[in-house]
């Protein structure tokens, strides 16, 4: 195999191969021609963008915009990427239908070997980077190799995505994590309303990750204490 069929299949790769070194050179001419020269949303901008990414269809990326290769960067119909976006494409980077890009947000699939021997070689590796259809990634966002985000996601401004998010859920924070699925608070998002000592809402965290249910039910008691509290102290007035 060739060094751009293995980046291609998603193995390891020298990214110093002559071949690989070609199509960043054309990506860089391409952005700089867009980022640089071209009035943006006009004909020659729109056939310049289709041309460094072909398989964005009618998606519209606001310039100035970067990738290392455009071949590896998907978007469906109605996407919209405004200023600013990262693609390090080594992998797929897809986007679904009718999703919005806001301004800085980062899509990276550049993988490196975490033994510092193997990272001193240059090898690296590209995970995909998938976002289904109706999602809106903040501005600043960073989505890190390997990620899947669900439908109708939302991924807060400047959060940081390392994990795979399910569809029909919110998503902030560093790293990101789970606040609304359905449009309903998730317990760790309740627990936060909740005004406890820090070692308590610690303990809680622990059994959250054991055992959700039983989480579910220690916030339950602790709202009804409260209640009976607040009750006991009315009935003294």
């Amino acid at each position: 195999m060739t060094e751009k069929e293995k980046m291609l299949a998603g193995e390891p790769f020298d990214p110093f191969d002559a071949e690989l070194a070609a199509d960043r050179d054309r990506a860089r001419r391409l952005t700089h021609r867009l980022n640089v020269e071209l009035c943006e949303q006009d004909d020659t901008y729109c056939a310049t963008l289709r041309e460094l990414c072909p398989g964005i269809g009618t998606a519209l990326i606001r310039a100035p915009f970067y990738c290392d290769y455009g071949y590896n960067v998907f978007a469906g119909e109605g996407t919209f990427i405004n200023f600013g976006c990262i693609c390090l494409d080594l992998a797929p980077i897809r986007l679904g239908r009718h999703c919005q890009v806001g301004p800085g947000v980062q899509l990276l699939t550049a993988h490196h070997p975490l033994d510092a021997a193997e990272r001193a070689t240059g090898i690296e590796q590209g995970l995909p980077v998938t976002v289904g259809d109706n999602c809106w990634i903040g501005g600043g966002a960073i989505l890190c190799p390997g990620v899947t985000v669900g439908d109708r996601t939302v991924i807060g401004a400047g959060s940081v995505v390392i994990e795979e998010v399910p569809p029909n859920c919110t998503v902030v924070g560093v790293p990101g994590r789970v606040v609304k699925r359905d449009n309903i608070r998730t317990p760790q998002d309740d627990m936060d309303q909740v005004h406890l000592p820090d070692p308590v809402k610690e303990d809680i965290t622990v059994l959250q990750h054991e055992n959700a249910e039983l989480v579910n039910r220690v916030l339950d008691l602790e709202k009804e204490v409260r209640i009976l509290s607040a009750g006991a102290g009315a009935s003294q007035e």
